[in-house]
C-alpha cells in the first residue's frame, strides 16, 4: 500500500511537472519567439488530458478548434458561437477588473484571462477581427464579443503596442452596435500607450466624427481628452523650471498634442456640436430633496463611467430603436425606455458627458489655436447656454466637502463634483488675458461697467466697446455674478473655493481695469475675501493662496479697494491676523505683497489728490508697507525661500516679486540702499555672500527662461504696469561684472565670498 502510495504521489509530481513545463515552453516562446508561441501549436491529446486538472475551463481546446476553423473562407456562425463562448468565460472577469481597481491580470486572481492570454487568445482574437473578409461583411457579433475579452491591463498594454490594431480599431467606432466596447477598449490603450496617436493617421476622421450621435461624441471625447493633452512630465507645478526648460529644448515642435489639436479644429462642425453637448438641457423632474437623495444612492454604486454607458447602452438596444436618428440629440435622449431609467442616472450621465467635453473644449482654450477656438465658442454662444444651465443642472446644490485637486491631478471625485470643477477650470481658461472675458457677463451688467467709467471720467477698455452685445449672457444674472453669488454661500471648508477664486481672478488679470474692480467691488467681494482670511478659520494654503491671488488683483492700484480694506480691518487685532496669514506661506502671499508695493508706489505719486492722501493716511496697510524696513524684510525672506535649482511655475513668482522691489527702487534712485541692506543682513547672520550669490544665479536664470524668443512677457508687463523693456535693464544692471557699478550685485560682495559664475545648468 504504501508502495502503490508513493508511486501515485510521483505519478502526480510528473503530471505537475509536464503541465509546468508546458507553460514554462509557451511563456518562453513568446519571449523568444522561437519554439512553441502559442496554446494552438499544442495536440489536441494533450490539450484534453492535461485542462480539468489545470481548471483551463476549455479555453485552450476552444482556441485551438477557433484557429483551425476561422480561415478566410470559414462558416462564420461557426466562429460567432465559439467567440461567443469564449467571451462569455471572460466578460464577468473583464467587468469585475473594469469596476474595480484594473489589477494585471494573474493566475490565482483572472484564471480564465490568464489562460486565454497565454495560450494566444489575443492574438488570435486580433486576427480574426481584422481579417478583410470579416471588416467587408462587418460581422458584428463576432467584433463584439471580441472586443468584450480585451478589457484587462495586461492585455491591453500588448495590443497597445500593435499601432495598426489601434487604427483598425476607430474603423470599428462607426457601428454603432460595437461603439460602447470600443472606444472603452481605445480609452485603455490611451492609458497605457506611451506615445499619444496622431489622430490624423485615423483613417477618414472627419467623416467618422460627423457620424456620431451626440452620445457617441460625448464618449468619444474621453478618447480625445488623451490625445490632445500634453504629457505630464515637466507640466505639474512640482516640476522644476529648469526640468521643464531643458524638456522643451529636446520635445519636437508641434508636439503630436498639439497638431491633434489642429486636426480637431479643422473637422466641419466639430466645436459647434461639443458646445451643443456641453449647454444641452436634461429633462428634469420635480426638484425635491428625494431626487438628490435618490442621485447620492445611485452614485454610491454607479460610479464607473463603463457600468453607467453599458446600462444606458441596454437601455437604447431593449427599445429597438430605429438606425437613423431622428434628431441631432442622439439616441440616448430618444430611447423610449430611457425615460423609464430613475431621473436620477439621467442627469448623472448627461453629467459624465458634459464633464469630457468641458475639458476637450479647456485643453484647446489653452492650446495654440486659442484665438480660433474663442471664435468658435463666442460664436456658438457656449458662456450663455452654461449660464441657463448654471441654477439647474452645474450648481443646483451645495455639495459634500471633498479632497482638493489641483490643475494637473488625476480626480476620482463624484461626476457632480467633477463637473463642478471642470466648469470652473473652463471659465478660468476663457476669461484669462483674453478680451471675450466680458461675454460672461449680460446687457445690463455692460452698462453697468459703461456706467462706472462715465463716473470715474476714464475711457471704457476696448475690449468692453467691441463686445458683441447678442453674444453675451440672457436673464436677470452673467455668468459671472451668479458664480460671486455662490462663492459667497460656500462652507469654509469647501475645496471650490479655490476654483471659485481662480475663476473669479482669472477675469481680472491682464491689464488692470479700474471698472472691472468697482464692479466685483460693489458685489461684496473683498468683504468676503478679508472674512475668509482674517475670520473664518481657513487653514487650507491652496484656498488661502488662491485668495490672495485674487485680492491682489482686486485691489492694484484701486484706491476705494484699500479705502474698504481699511473699513473691513478697523482693529490692530484683525491687522495682525492678516499680517499672520500673509508671513506665515510667502510663496502663496506674494502677489499680494507684489499689488501693496506697486500700488503704493503709484499712490505716492497722486499726492495732489484729497482721497489718496486720506486713504495713504489712514490705510493700516498702506502705512505698513510705506516703512522700508517692511519692504526689506519682506526681500530678504523672498529671495532666501527660493534658489535655481528649486524655482517651479508655482514659486517663481517669488522671483518677479523681489525684482519688482527693486524696480521700483532703482526708478526712485535707492537701488544702492537696497543692495547695501541685503549685504548688512548676510553680515548680521553671518553667512556673507548667501543672499547676493543666490539672488545673482537667480536673476542669470531669469534671463535664460523670460528672454527665451518663445516667452510671452506681456504677463509680467501687464501685471505690474512696467515695461519689459525696464525689466530686462534693471537685470541686466544688477548682472553687470562692473565692480565700480553701485547698482551691481557684484560690487556688494567680497572677494572671498563670490560665487557668480558658477553654472546653474549642470545641477
Amino acid at each position: 500500500m504504501a508502495a502503490n502510495g508513493q508511486q501515485s504521489s510521483r505519478t502526480q509530481t510528473r503530471r505537475r511537472n509536464r503541465n509546468k513545463n508546458v507553460l514554462h515552453k509557451i511563456k518562453n516562446g513568446h519571449i523568444t519567439g522561437l519554439g512553441m508561441t502559442r496554446g494552438t501549436q499544442i495536440p489536441v491529446a494533450l490539450l484534453e488530458e492535461r485542462d480539468k486538472r489545470a481548471r483551463w475551463q476549455g479555453i485552450p481546446l476552444l482556441l485551438k478548434r477557433l484557429h483551425e476553423s476561422s480561415h478566410t473562407h470559414s462558416d462564420l456562425t461557426k466562429t460567432h458561437n465559439m467567440v461567443k463562448e469564449l467571451s462569455s468565460l471572460l466578460s464577468m472577469e473583464a467587468m469585475s477588473f473594469v469596476t474595480e481597481d484594473r489589477k494585471t491580470p494573474q493566475e490565482s486572481v483572472s484564471p480564465n484571462t490568464y489562460t486565454f492570454d497565454l495560450f494566444g487568445g489575443v492574438d488570435l482574437f486580433v486576427e480574426i477581427l481584422m481579417r478583410p473578409t470579416l471588416s467587408a461583411q462587418r460581422d458584428v457579433p463576432i467584433s463584439k464579443y471580441s472586443l468584450g475579452c480585451f478589457f484587462t491591463e495586461g492585455v491591453t498594454k500588448s495590443l497597445a503596442a500593435r499601432d495598426d490594431f489601434v487604427m483598425f480599431l476607430f474603423t470599428l467606432m462607426s457601428n454603432k452596435k460595437t461603439f460602447l466596447q470600443t472606444a472603452t477598449l481605445i480609452e485603455d490603450i490611451m492609458g497605457v500607450k506611451k506615445e499619444v496617436i496622431r489622430l490624423e493617421d485615423i483613417p477618414n476622421l472627419a467623416s467618422l466624427v460627423q457620424s456620431f450621435n451626440q452620445q457617441q461624441l460625448a464618449n468619444f471625447c474621453r478618447i480625445l481628452s488623451v490625445t490632445i493633452s500634453e504629457p505630464d512630465v515637466g507640466v505639474d507645478d512640482k516640476h522644476t523650471l529648469l526640468a521643464r526648460n531643458s524638456q522643451q529644448k529636446v520635445t519636437v515642435s508641434p508636439s503630436r498634442a498639439e497638431s491633434n489639436q489642429v486636426a480637431l479644429l479643422n473637422i466641419p462642425g466639430f466645436i459647434e456640436r461639443l458646445c451643443k453637448l456641453a449647454t444641452r438641457k436634461v429633462s428634469e423632474a420635480s426638484g425635491t430633496a428625494a431626487l438628490l437623495q435618490e442621485l447620492e444612492d445611485w452614485h454610491s454604486w454607479l460610479d464607473n463611467a463603463l457600468v453607467l454607458d453599458a446600462l444606458m447602452q441596454m437601455a437604447i438596444e431593449e427599445a429597438e430603436q430605429s438606425s437613423t436618428e431622428s434628431s441631432d440629440e442622439g439616441s440616448l435622449s430618444s430611447s423610449p425606455l430611457r425615460h423609464t431609467l430613475p431621473q436620477s442616472m439621467k442627469i448623472v450621465h448627461e453629467i459624465m458627458y458634459k464633464v469630457e467635453v468641458l475639458y476637450v473644449l479647456c485643453v484647446l482654450l489653452m492650446g495654440r489655436q486659442r484665438n480660433q477656438v474663442h471664435r468658435m465658442l463666442a460664436e456658438f454662444r457656449l458662456i450663455p447656454g452654461l449660464n441657463n444651465l448654471f441654477e439647474k443642472l452645474i450648481w443646483r446644490r451645495q455639495p459634500s466637502s471633498h479632497a482638493l485637486h489641483r490643475q494637473n491631478q488625476n480626480c476620482d471625485c463624484s461626476p457632480e463634483i467633477s463637473f463642478k470643477i471642470q466648469f470652473l477650470r473652463l471659465l478660468q481658461s476663457f476669461s484669462d488675458h483674453h478680451e471675450n472675458k466680458y461675454l460672461l457677463l449680460n446687457s445690463q451688467e455692460l452698462n453697468e461697467l459703461s456706467a462706472i467709467s462715465l463716473k470715474a471720467n476714464i475711457p471704457e477698455v476696448e475690449a468692453l466697446v467691441n463686445t458683441d452685445r447678442n453674444l453675451v449672457c440672457d436673464g436677470k444674472k452673467g455668468l459671472l455674478t451668479r458664480l460671486i453669488s455662490v462663492m459667497k454661500k460656500e462652507p469654509v471648508d469647501s475645496s471650490f473655493r479655490f476654483w471659485q477664486a481662480r475663476a473669479v481672478e482669472s477675469f481680472l488679470r491682464g491689464a488692470t481695469s479700474y471698472a472691472d474692480q468697482i464692479f466685483l467691488l460693489k458685489r461684496g467681494l473683498l468683504e468676503h475675501i478679508l472674512f475668509c482670511i482674517i475670520d473664518s478659520g481657513c487653514k487650507s494654503r491652496d484656498v488661502l493662496q488662491s485668495y490672495f491671488d485674487l485680492l491682489g488683483e482686486l485691489m492694484k492700484f484701486n484706491i476705494d479697494a484699500f479705502k474698504r480694506f481699511n473699513k473691513y480691518v478697523n482693529t490692530e487685532e484683525k491687522f495682525q491676523t492678516f499680517l499672520g496669514q500673509i508671513n506665515s506661506s510667502l510663496v502663496d502671499s506674494n502677489m499680494l505683497v507684489r499689488c501693496i508695493v506697486l500700488s503704493l508706489d503709484r499712490f505716492e505719486g497722486q499726492t495732489e489728490d484729497v482721497k489718496v492722501v486720506e486713504v495713504l493716511s489712514e490705510c493700516r496697510l498702506l502705512s505698513y508697507m510705506a516703512h522700508v524696513e517692511n519692504r526689506l524684510s519682506f526681500l530678504f525672506r523672498l529671495i532666501s525661500i527660493i534658489n535655481v535649482q528649486t524655482l517651479t511655475q508655482e514659486n517663481v513668482s517669488c522671483l518677479n516679486t523681489s525684482l519688482v522691489v527693486l524696480m521700483l527702487a532703482r526708478w526712485r534712485a535707492k537701488l544702492p540702499f537696497y543692495l547695501n541692506a541685503l549685504r548688512q543682513k548676510e553680515f548680521v547672520e553671518k553667512y556673507p555672500g548667501y543672499l547676493l550669490n543666490n539672488f545673482h544665479q537667480l536673476l542669470r536664470f531669469w534671463q535664460h527662461h523670460y528672454l527665451n524668443k518663445d516667452k510671452d512677457s506681456t504677463c509680467l508687463e501687464n501685471s505690474s504696469c512696467i515695461p519689459f523693456t525696464y525689466w530686462k535693464e534693471t537685470v541686466t544692471v544688477l548682472l553687470s561684472s562692473d565692480r565700480s557699478s553701485l547698482c551691481a550685485i557684484a560690487s556688494y560682495i567680497d572677494d572671498a565670498y563670490r560665487d557668480l559664475d558658477r553654472d546653474f545648468l549642470e545641477v
